[in-house]
């Protein structure tokens, strides 16, 4: 397989069009080449982005917020199969084989999460860009494109390592309304972001070793500079995070 086939999964607009590209990338046979990543990756024309404060907020107590709820984890998966192969084609040139390997093995397993989503949200008479959405995850991928630990130490261990803090919540309400096919879809996913957030760190914490760099005091620089006013805050999912490989100190400030 070739980072071509990995830049036009990437370059897709249509949802459905990039799953099925993403599900039918083959393991790289080599370090990919420098590819021209100036403009964004493809996505569809909807959902409208707003910011994050303009979205809607919804009760899951009935079926209206259940869909809006399950229409924003869509558009984070989404988001996530595209961060997934940008990391693969932005800085596996720079990495070792693995690298890539292991992002791949991300951004199926997203474009697995997403169709799954999508599946579920049109039970509900909805189709994925009915509803607004932010950008957030997107616009952080844009603040770390110039350096590889950056990335590893913002995206997955500050953004998607939140979703490991903030998803039971949400399975526990949603299972208090008897919304059963909702609670076993976040449960499925769940279990599997602990796997791509420990890539993450795997990934951070080679790159301070090979830099000779503390990684606690790096992951706290990091983020003070390209994402002040997010410093963590809990309740957080201890468990999850450290199966994730996280220390406690990076994240009780």
């Amino acid at each position: 397989m070739s980072a071509a086939a990995v830049r036009q999964a990437w370059s897709a607009t249509e949802p459905a069009e990039k799953c099925r590209l993403t599900a039918a990338l083959k393991p790289l046979e080599a370090v990919p080449q420098v590819l021209d990543l100036e403009q964004s990756p493809g996505r569809p024309a909807q959902p409208e982005l707003v910011h994050p404060s303009a979205v809607p907020k919804r009760g899951l107590g009935q079926p209206a917020g259940r869909a809006a709820l399950l229409h924003a984890v869509a558009h984070i998966e989404f988001n996530a199969i595209n961060l997934a192969l940008d990391a693969v084609l932005r800085f596996g040139p720079e990495m070792p084989l693995a690298f890539s390997q292991d992002w791949l093995s991300v951004a199926q397993d997203e474009a697995r999460h997403y169709l799954m989503l999508e599946q579920r949200l049109q039970a509900h008479g909805l189709a994925y860009g009915d509803l607004s959405a932010h950008n957030g995850l997107w616009e952080a991928a844009e603040k770390t494109a110039h350096d590889v630990l950056a990335r590893m130490a913002l995206v997955p261990r500050v953004l998607e390592a939140r979703g490991l803090d903030v998803t039971p919540g949400m399975i526990s309400r949603l299972r208090a309304v008897g919304a059963t096919a909702e609670v076993q879809l976040l449960e499925q996913i769940l279990a599997e972001e602990v796997r791509h957030v420990q890539i993450g760190t795997y990934w951070y914490s080679s790159l301070c070793a090979q830099r000779g760099l503390d990684r606690v005091r790096t992951f706290h620089q990091l983020l003070a500079e390209l994402m002040p006013g997010r410093v963590p805050v809990g309740p957080f999912n201890e468990q999850a995070r450290a199966e994730a490989g996280f220390l406690p100190e990076e994240y009780r400030f």
